[in-house]
């Protein structure tokens, strides 16, 4: 019997919801919300009930009966570090949702609104693979400075999601495969997955590992160290420049690799420079990794809307093509990912993980 799934995928400024009857979708809609309407709520959970009213609201116009679904399933937000899976949504996962463990973000009110929705149709709600995935083995989180550790922040829903896309495609267990993951979108995140789990990646939000369209990745530290006592900057005007207005921004005023490839078609010079120390950055990271899987790497898989580009991809394979073959998927399908993971412990594939 085929599994009917709602799945919710909150953004800042954005709800993207999806419906599924087991991997097909019957339909998706992305709800945006504006500043003014974002900007009358004091906090991230007081935003739920808004969310709630619009998502239903939709799904009343679209004549959708809400008690033909199976199972309710939200995008993870900033909990406690765990091991990657499907988790269904305790209370006390929920709890950490509301307080925002390791931080406030609108990812956080999937968990919230998947077990509000799901509770009342009397179905089993659940989250899949969230960004504080943490699967690290112990050396990996060495930096050098005992207070700072290394740190697992990345895009887990969809390097898990094409990890095992390929493992289906290939007919090996995900467990059995030695695979680096790369994801190019507004951040990157290059990981290695060995035995089902991602042992070493690079943080994709604040610290490590090539630059993006929006981050620095990894900077000088000891320059960073100057700038932040040098008077000039505000703590929060220093980590804009790490996140949000780093990278392509910083170099170019724009986040969207389009543009700068256009730019260099064009013979902007900086731009082309610019491209290609990405590129050099990205092909480094995937070094690094080879390294972690002691070079033996059964594919490079790269994934994100950078993935796209064939120029992009032309360039990584002409750097690091003789490390392993290369499987580009490119986009993320993150409803479906999340549809995927719900259905995996239903179907019985997996178990549902303990928070």
């Amino acid at each position: 019997m085929a599994v009917k799934s709602l799945i919710i995928n909150p953004g800042s400024t954005s709800t993207k919801i999806g419906v599924f009857e087991d991997e097909t979708l019957l339909f998706e809609e992305t709800l945006r919300h504006s500043t003014e309407e974002i900007a009358r709520y004091a906090s991230i959970v007081d935003q739920k009930d808004f969310r709630k009213q619009i998502i239903t609201d939709l799904l009343s116009e679209k004549q959708f009966d809400l008690r033909s679904l199976d199972v309710v399933v939200g995008r993870g937000g900033m909990l406690k570090p765990i091991p990657g899976g499907t988790y269904a949504v305790t209370e006390e996962l929920l709890q950490d949702l509301i307080a925002g463990r390791q931080g406030q973000h609108a990812s956080n009110l999937g968990g919230i609104l998947a077990k509000e929705i799901g509770d009342s149709l009397g179905i089993p709600s659940y989250i899949v693979d969230p960004v504080v995935v943490d699967e690290l083995q112990a050396v990996a989180r060495y930096s050098g400075v005992p207070e700072l550790p290394r740190t697992s922040v990345f895009h887990a829903l969809n390097q898990k999601a094409v990890a095992k896309r390929y493992a289906k495609e290939v007919g090996k267990p995900y467990e059995s495969l030695r695979l680096i993951v790369v994801h190019m979108g507004g951040g990157v995140s290059v990981g290695a997955h060995i035995g089902g789990k991602v042992v070493d990646v690079f943080n994709a939000l604040d610290g490590d590992g090539a630059f993006s369209p929006e981050r620095a990745g990894a900077v000088p530290s000891g320059a960073l160290v100057k700038m932040c006592f040098s008077g000039k900057y505000t703590e929060k005007e220093v980590y804009g420049k790490l996140v949000g207005k780093g990278g392509f921004n910083a170099y170019l005023g724009t986040n969207d690799m389009r543009t700068v490839t256009k730019m260099a078609n064009e013979g902007d010079v900086h731009a082309a420079e610019v491209k290609e120390a990405f590129l050099y950055q990205v092909a480094k990271d995937i070094g690094s990794m080879a390294c972690v899987l002691e070079g033996k790497v059964d594919q490079i898989i790269v994934t994100g809307g950078i993935a796209y580009g064939e120029d992009v991809i032309a360039n990584l394979k002409e750097k690091a093509g003789w490390i392993a073959p290369f499987t580009v998927y490119p986009g993320e399908d993150e409803l479906l990912a999340l549809a995927q993971g719900a259905l995996r412990v239903i179907n019985g594939e997996e178990k549902a993980k303990e928070y």
